[in-house]
């Protein structure tokens, strides 16, 4: 039986590979059937804004990856509302649907999988 994991990504698109390990980590598990999700929090929660310009940094988009995660088997997507809240982004239309979670709920996810990979 496969292990289910929870990959938390923290880090903001731009500032460094981070974010974009974390989103080839989940495509690949979501390639071999691994039951994961991922859980954007702090500054990982800059991924979700649609519409970025990434190309003025000189970055590669990291939108495509966020919508091929369904395509992959990646269907659950969790963002912390305290994280979205500090940044300014409660309001903010996200790339692809998250659901928020409030303080309250993040132990629980965390126990609901058998790894947790913080990126």
């Amino acid at each position: 039986m496969s292990k289910s994991m929870l990959i938390i990504s923290r880090q903001a698109p731009w500032a460094g590979p981070g974010a974009r390990e974390a989103l080839d980590i989940a495509l690949a598990g979501g390639a071999f059937d691994l039951p994961l999700a991922m859980l954007f929090l702090d500054d990982g929660v800059f991924q979700l804004v649609a519409g970025q310009r990434a190309d003025a940094l000189q970055q590669k988009d990291l939108g495509a990856n966020l919508q091929a995660l369904p395509l992959f088997g990646v269907e659950q997507l969790f963002v912390a509302s305290r994280s979205l809240a500090e940044r300014g982004l409660t309001n903010t239309p996200l790339a692809v649907a998250a659901e928020a979670l409030d303080d309250s709920a993040l132990g629980p996810l965390l126990e609901r999988f058998d790894l947790v990979v913080t990126i």
